[in-house]
């Protein structure tokens, strides 16, 4: 008639189904005596009868986390596992109506807004299974503890709940997004089982054939396997080619030389879509519309754009605002301007809603509003003023443009699937981390063919990388696994043919060789060099010619 249960905290009390009572203390055998006796039994309720009384208050608390736990694990087994409205928020949340009815989350610790249920990561601590070398343990009072097999400790605390999650109440930005990613994934629309979108193409004239071939193909066609042939080249594309062609298509389109884009300011290099494009190439919105395509492709089939994108490109492609904070991030001297506007007295400065732009050489004067050039800027509208100021830079001069880069990528994703996510987590998305991390690199890499961590080649290959900047870093990495960009969770989630695969160094081949790479498989084929240098020589070697596949496959 006894069952063991543990409460909200973790702590293990017993449920007495005879007696319909609870308690702290683990059951003996002389209480389970007592439980089996009718005569001992009511005995037992006389005496307890009178302490009922004096416990009323905590038998309620008690009963109160029984039927918590019954509640819950009704919601898990009906499908349900969310938490209800009835739920404690963390410290410092709130919940309010947005006007549409949709449900969202403040989070007055940090200032700000989420539409993730802050209760959500905590549950799904409590399901997860402990950390690698824990183990839960019960004392002989019946109090939980963990042991920690690898460091030989023991604690009270569960190690799922690290202090910052309590702090927090488990809201956590990287579980956030990579909910938000399996979603888009689930949402996406299906493509045709066992059919290729192929493109062949020669290396030397990539970016027509690209063009040309994307254009001409219906964009249900775009979401098949993507499947790229190089002309004259023994590749196979399971993977690691299609990675080298958004790399080396990144390298083509995206370079001011051919006028699409340009450098947001002279001291970045951040791109923006050129306003005058139209100048540079006649059938410039044609090339914008196939951008948005291949945009929309590596989004759907998980790729990466070797490309910096200034922060107003993924608002307006998730229809967002842009703001004056948003200025700050790629042009200081128009956002120090700006603000000096804002908080100076307007009426001195003689302006005018309108703005003056230079084409080649030629000035000409924008009007922001209707009759912009007859309605002078006051202290009263100078917010308008700088709204409308913002609006011309980032939106207006661009709408063209924008209109038909955004007509592409929605041929192949749905628009609504992209706005579960903000303009960061977008870039992510679109073009991986931009700083290569070597301890995430380290930890997640694995040995074969008689390499391991400890071995001396392996610490000559770290001590190499370590020497090298974040450039030929990525230049390293692009040689492995066909891209320069890494993934938004990092070096765990990298993907080969078939599925998640980590980079991988194997044994092969003699100092004589270079290393050879399979960016199929993510693995570099790194033979056992003498030394440090001859090491260094080597591979410095291959990455230089990394630009054909003779050494990657």
């Amino acid at each position: 008639g006894w069952e063991a249960r543990t409460d909200t905290n973790g702590r293990v009390f017993y449920v007495d189904h005879v007696t319909k009572s609870t308690q702290w203390e683990r059951p003996n055998e002389e209480s389970r005596r007592e439980g089996g006796d009718e005569t001992a039994r009511r005995q037992y309720y006389e005496e307890r009868a009178r302490e009922v009384e004096n416990t009323v208050v905590e038998r309620h608390e008690v009963n109160e986390e029984v039927d918590d736990i019954d509640a819950g694990m009704s919601r898990l087994f009906n499908g349900n596992g969310g938490p209800t409205a009835d739920d404690a928020l963390p410290p410092g949340w709130e919940m309010q109506i947005a006007p549409n009815g949709r449900t969202f989350f403040v989070d007055h610790n940090t200032h700000k807004t989420t539409w993730d249920d802050p209760r959500m990561v905590l549950e799904e601590a409590e399901h997860r299974p402990l950390p690698e070398g824990w183990e839960q343990r019960v004392s002989r009072d019946g109090k939980v503890f963990f042991v920690d097999h690898v460091n030989k400790t023991t604690s009270w605390e569960d190690p799922r709940f690290t202090e910052d999650l309590k702090k927090k109440r488990g809201y956590d930005e990287t579980s956030a997004f990579k909910r938000k990613v399996d979603y888009f994934r689930h949402k996406l629309p299906r493509s045709v089982i066992n059919t290729k979108c192929t493109l062949t193409l020669h290396r030397h004239s990539i970016l027509e054939d690209s063009f040309t071939q994307v254009m001409a193909k219906h964009p249900s066609e775009l979401r098949c396997k993507l499947w790229i042939e190089l002309v004259g080249e023994r590749a196979l594309d399971y993977g690691g080619v299609s990675r080298e062609w958004c790399f080396l298509l990144s390298k083509h389109v995206f370079n001011p030389y051919y006028g699409l884009f340009e450098y947001s300011t002279l001291d970045q290099y951040t791109l923006q879509v050129n306003a005058h494009s139209g100048m540079a190439n006649p059938e410039h919105l044609e090339y914008f519309h196939f951008l948005g395509r291949v945009i929309g492709m590596v989004l759907y089939h998980g790729k990466l754009l070797d490309v910096f994108f200034i922060r107003p490109f993924y608002k307006q492609i998730l229809g967002q605002k842009i703001t004056l904070e948003d200025v700050e991030t790629v042009d200081s001297s128009f956002y120090n301007s700006l603000c000096h506007l804002r908080d100076e007295d307007a009426t001195d400065l003689e302006l005018v809603f309108a703005v003056d732009d230079e084409i080649f050489g030629e000035k000409k004067s924008i009007e922001l509003v209707d009759k912009g050039l007859e309605k002078e800027v006051t202290n009263d509208n100078k917010e308008e003023y700088i709204d409308a100021l913002i609006k011309w830079k980032f939106t207006k001069r661009i709408e063209a443009q924008m209109e038909r880069m955004l007509k592409g990528i929605f041929e192949v994703i749905p628009s609504h699937l992209l706005r579960v996510f903000d303009p960061s987590q977008l870039e992510l998305l679109m073009c991986g981390l931009q700083v290569i991390d070597v301890s995430d690199w380290r930890t997640h890499t694995m040995y074969k063919g008689g390499y391991n961590p400890n071995h001396i080649v392996i610490h000559h290959f770290w001590q190499f990388v370590l020497s090298l900047s974040n450039e030929m870093r990525a230049k390293l990495v692009q040689f492995v696994t066909g891209t320069s960009r890494i993934p938004m969770s990092g070096f765990r989630e990298l993907y080969g043919s078939t599925g998640l695969q980590q980079f991988t160094i194997e044994l092969w081949g003699n100092e004589t060789q270079l290393p050879r790479a399979h960016t199929c498989f993510n693995r570099l084929d790194l033979p056992p060099y003498s030394s440090y240098n001859l090491l260094k020589k080597k591979l410095l070697q291959s990455i230089d010619n990394a630009e054909y596949f003779s050494g990657v496959d």
